[in-house]
């Protein structure tokens, strides 16, 4: 099948190599002026609008994609500073509090020591937890908010073109 740029059959005839994807011509240049030039111009215009319309979609998707992505990261990093805490907080409460409390009750009736290693655990507890519920808040809901101003914007200049075109 013959390509509709005219210059692509003159390169064949003349024996040049075909030209790479990096230097091709275009396949469909814009044809010259003619007095039915309105008629094509238009349905040439309608079937760009079409292609960019359905390339801006295709984008607007993946920024989305990698917007929920990145959150979705943020919001696992919070959840297993949680999942630390909590973990860290039955190790440390099973297997230092038996070695400090003996180690304090050298100095210390044995319920005091107790009650020291007890609050100690539960404070690195509550920090940890606070780090994580921070984490977790600074994500903010997995909406792609970026993606969804964007494409917004991109409906507000579509608009305005379609107007601007009728006037």
């Amino acid at each position: 099948m013959e390509s509709p740029n005219p210059t692509s059959g003159s390169r064949a005839a003349g024996g040049s190599p075909p030209a790479t994807d990096a230097t091709a011509i275009p396949a469909s240049p814009s044809p010259p002026a003619t007095s039915g030039g309105d008629e094509r111009s238009l349905s040439e215009l309608v079937q760009k609008l079409t292609e960019q319309t359905s390339a801006l979609a295709r984008k607007e998707v993946e920024l989305a994609k990698a917007e929920v992505t990145a959150k979705g990261k943020r919001l696992g990093k919070g959840a297993g500073a949680i999942g630390a805490a909590g973990v860290l907080g039955l190790y440390a409460g099973g297997a230092l509090v038996a070695t400090l409390i003996l180690i304090l009750a050298t100095f210390l009736e044995g319920w005091i020591a107790a009650l020291i290693v007890t609050v100690v655990l539960a404070a690195i507890a509550a920090v940890l937890a606070l780090t994580g519920k921070k984490e977790i808040e600074e994500a903010g809901p997995p909406i792609p908010q970026q993606a969804i101003d964007s494409t917004k914007q991109d409906i507000e200049a579509a608009k305005r073109g379609a107007q601007e075109g009728r006037a």
